[in-house]
């Protein structure tokens, strides 16, 4: 599933493509993703000038005249930059042409992704629609910290991977993500969360921000079905530490790194430099 640094690096990859651009055309091949798309989803967007693109989490938010898109990948969605003529291949289900010539195509095998008209605002949406108004803060903004964590956790007893990847606590920490923050910050992934001590959780949270920030700067990872607005993949793969390393020495210790399933998600650690939460 694209995480957070793979929306990050599409929405970059779009944005200048987009951002003031009108939409001439719309072609919609398939309605049946997570939530269907409307008979009327072309004749609300078709004509509208496209303002300020900007992401809340994993979702991605296009600001239009009237409303605003929103969009998410779900589980094997892309965002691509094509030329008008470029014949659609499967799964390419929706088309937005721009004025420029060139289209917008979201292309998704699994269709769990979503791309809604709204009929509110960004700035509306994010505080009224019901996949955005209990989101998380973002592990990049000023609220995000060891704190805040901290204090999040002392009434739950869930395993700490399990509750940083709880979009109500920090948004965009993703599977992958979480695995290489906890062994960053030298915590195993199944220590009770109301255990860590804030010095720990201050170590999570430094953690957590710059993993993401690499995987950002590096384009995403190559997992599963990713691949950046220009139909290549991301290559943050090469730099991951523990996620999916099952059986290899850990780059720190040389112990054989471990995994176990934690929340119906496949866990990756060091147990000797995991062993306990700072």
């Amino acid at each position: 599933m694209p995480e957070l640094p793979e929306v990050e690096t599409a929405l970059r990859g779009i944005r200048p493509h987009l951002q003031d651009q009108r939409i001439t055309h719309v072609a919609v091949r398939e309605t049946r993703l997570r939530q269907p798309i409307p008979p009327d989803f072309a004749a609300q967007v078709s004509g509208q000038k496209i303002g300020v693109l900007s992401r809340r989490a994993k979702y991605i938010l296009i600001a239009l005249e009237r409303g605003c898109l929103l969009v998410h990948l779900g589980m094997t969605g892309s965002l691509r930059i094509a030329n008008a003529n470029t014949p659609p291949e499967r799964h390419d289900h929706l088309d937005l042409t721009l004025h420029a010539g060139y289209l917008l195509r979201f292309h998704d095998p699994r269709r769990f992704g979503l791309f809604l008209w709204l009929e509110a605002t960004p700035e509306v949406a994010l505080t009224t629609h019901p996949l955005l108004k209990k989101l998380g803060p973002e592990p990049f903004d000023a609220a995000f910290s060891g704190e805040h964590l901290h204090a999040l956790s002392q009434k739950r007893r869930v395993a700490v991977k399990a509750f940083i990847m709880d979009g109500s606590v920090v948004v965009g920490v993703g599977n992958i993500y979480a695995n290489e923050a906890l062994f960053i910050a030298g915590i195993h992934p199944a220590y009770p969360c109301n255990r860590i001590t804030l010095a720990g959780y201050r170590l999570l949270a430094r953690a957590i921000r710059n993993v993401l920030t690499a995987a950002i700067e590096q384009g995403g990872t190559t997992l599963r079905n990713f691949v950046r607005e220009d139909g290549q993949p991301g290559y943050f793969t090469a730099s991951l530490r523990i996620y999916g390393r099952t059986g290899e020495p850990c780059c720190n210790c040389g112990h054989p790194v471990q995994q176990m399933p934690i929340a119906q998600r496949m866990s990756f650690f060091c147990p000797q430099c995991q062993k306990v939460a700072s």
